[in-house]
């Protein structure tokens, strides 16, 4: 039976006092009959804390970053969003405002124009006149309280409900489920209704290092990156490569996730044909593993990592040593950036009854020599 903990709900957020191992920070472990791939997960934010995969020689690996104690994925100032479902509209809304029926520029106050509080600016957090909403606003479905609504020894399912939190429209109710099978496969997927029309946009935000930070690595340049996708949502006018090392033609990123930074931070569209199925592949030469990564989303944001300082998980090194940048990169599967200001890409991102929401990625692991 798990311990409860006292959740006073206010207005911006979730307050809560509770041990490192009671819930919402309770721990569930799911794994593959046959040995190859385990995973642990926690109710808040339904989010994944450790993903174990053998490398080349057998040797299991943890490859995702994290905490030691989950709690401090509520309380990390830094809230670097290490693997949850992020919602309810993840990565950028311009100046945290949309209308319904969507236009290209939605000025409050108006009918049917949302302001939803806004948290980032260029890239980086800041607390002073942010410009922009970034993973569902200050408190988004990462930093919820999910309730876990059953388990297997290989599976494990979460539900949310959120109640027009941040200022979005309507009610959403979302259940998440994580699956591993044999053969080294992590599924999940998201299932989502709303009470009335509102704007749905979801991702799994996975910080990878395929060597887990063993053998003198320390960072994820030297990766291999595929995207199967041969368009960029334009940010600016740097050219950005699809496929080598995440670290080559790096002089090509500086400035373009945001001043200063260097690096990815940019969405690909993925090119789709009936013989192929939309994804992105990762994989490292050190370790031999490989991630080969198919989804319903017609996109993926890849994101190096430049704003990591966060102290590792033991079993990486930590914690006398951080994450920092370009400890990992973060491919998350989701919809068109900011579709919903843009009404000229004729992409609808909006939901209600009769219209529910789906997501799907499925993460198959191999080695490589």
């Amino acid at each position: 039976m798990f311990m409860r903990a006292l959740v006073v709900l206010g207005a911006a957020a979730n307050f809560i006092s509770v041990s490192a191992t009671a819930w919402p920070f309770d721990l569930t472990e799911i794994k593959a009959p046959d040995g190859s791939i385990s995973a642990k997960f926690v109710s808040f934010g339904a989010t994944m804390t450790e993903l174990w995969v053998k490398d080349k020689l057998g040797k299991p690996r943890d490859i995702v970053l994290g905490y030691d104690d989950n709690s401090r994925l509520l309380t990390d100032p830094d809230h670097p969003v290490f693997n949850p479902i992020v919602g309810r509209y993840a990565n950028r809304l311009k100046n945290g405002t949309f209308s319904i029926p969507i236009t290209k520029v939605a000025q409050p106050p108006g009918p049917n124009v949302y302001q939803i509080p806004t948290n980032d600016h260029n890239g980086q957090v800041r607390f002073s006149a942010p410009n922009v909403t970034l993973h569902g606003g200050i408190y988004g479905w990462d930093r919820r309280n999910w309730t876990l609504v059953s388990k297997t020894p290989t599976s494990v399912t979460y539900k949310h409900l959120d109640p027009a939190d941040e200022g979005f429209p309507g009610n959403v109710t979302a259940y998440a489920t994580h699956t591993v099978s044999n053969g080294g496969v992590l599924k999940t997927t998201v299932h989502a209704t709303a009470t009335e029309k509102t704007p749905i946009m979801l991702t799994q935000h996975i910080y990878w290092n395929l060597d887990a930070f063993q053998n003198g690595t320390n960072d994820i340049l030297s990766h291999h990156l595929q995207v199967d996708g041969s368009r960029v949502i334009a940010l600016d006018g740097n050219a950005v490569p699809t496929e080598q090392k995440i670290g080559a033609r790096w002089n090509d990123t500086i400035d373009l996730c945001g001043q200063g930074c260097q690096g990815y931070d940019s969405a690909w569209i993925y090119d789709r044909s009936e013989q192929s199925r939309a994804g992105t592949s990762l994989w490292s030469d050190v370790s031999g593993i490989r991630v080969d990564i198919s989804t319903n989303q017609p996109a993926v944001q890849v994101y190096s990592a430049f704003w990591l300082n966060t102290p590792r998980k033991v079993v990486h090194g930590g914690p006398s040593l951080n994450y920092s940048k370009w400890s990992a990169v973060a491919i998350e599967q989701q919809g068109y950036v900011d579709a919903i200001n843009t009404p000229e890409w004729g992409v609808d991102q909006i939901y209600h009854p009769g219209r529910d929401f789906e997501w799907s990625s499925t993460y198959k692991f191999s080695t490589v020599k």
